[in-house]
């Protein structure tokens, strides 16, 4: 691979807002869709990319997702003129996850503790491996949001309240055709790793849409 910095294969900085918004928002943004679709149906558990497409509703923007533990290969055909949102690696947790925490600031602090266990966070675009830096890191701040009855952690459903950290991507809206996209992040033990690779398809619009 040929080693690059971001900035050369049109990449939002973090000081940028794209679409309006900072990086917090959006990773915030993120961060509820995510929470909210059902386990059944949550793209984290996509080994193919057939649910891309659920619950995808802002007009800038596509989000991918990640998995919660180990690797995937999918095939995500996307509109073109959207920016893409999504992790190298994260972590979120909340009161109804972790009914321990009491406090916002503890809350903080889990999901930092976790973030700064990772020692392996690797990204690449078409090719072109990135240099994943602090640069790339957002610490969602504490937002509400609503788990399903059936949600990816099995913890209560209902309203809660949660943060999010980790290494995020933003990448501008790609040319018209076949892209790839790769990450993979592992904590310091090897215990935690998760990976995935995108074959990217922008076409128009999406088929049946």
């Amino acid at each position: 691979m040929t080693k690059s910095s971001p900035d050369t294969i049109a990449l939002y900085s973090i000081d940028e807002r794209p679409f309006g918004k900072t990086w917090e928002e959006w990773t915030t943004k993120w961060w509820r869709w995510f929470l909210s679709i059902p386990d059944g149906n949550n793209p984290v558990h996509d080994k193919s990319g057939e649910k891309s497409t659920i619950d995808q509703t802002d007009a800038d923007v596509w989000f991918l997702a990640g998995t919660i533990g180990g690797t995937a290969e999918r095939t995500i055909v996307v509109p073109a003129g959207k920016a893409l949102l999504f992790p190298v690696i994260n972590v979120t947790t909340s009161y109804s996850e972790n009914p321990i925490l009491k406090t916002e600031e503890e809350l903080m602090s889990f999901a930092k503790s976790h973030i700064e266990d990772i020692v392996k966070k690797e990204a690449s675009i078409d090719g072109v491996e990135l240099v994943i830096s602090e640069s790339h890191r957002v610490q969602s701040p504490p937002f509400d949001f609503s788990f399903p009855d059936d949600n990816i952690y099995g913890a209560p459903g209902g309203y809660t309240r949660g943060v999010g950290d980790g290494y995020w991507l933003f990448v501008k809206p790609l040319s018209r055709g076949k892209h790839n996209i790769r990450t993979f992040g592992s904590c310091m033990s090897g215990r935690v790793q998760i990976g995935v690779s995108v074959d990217l398809v922008v076409e128009e619009s999406l088929q049946g849409s």
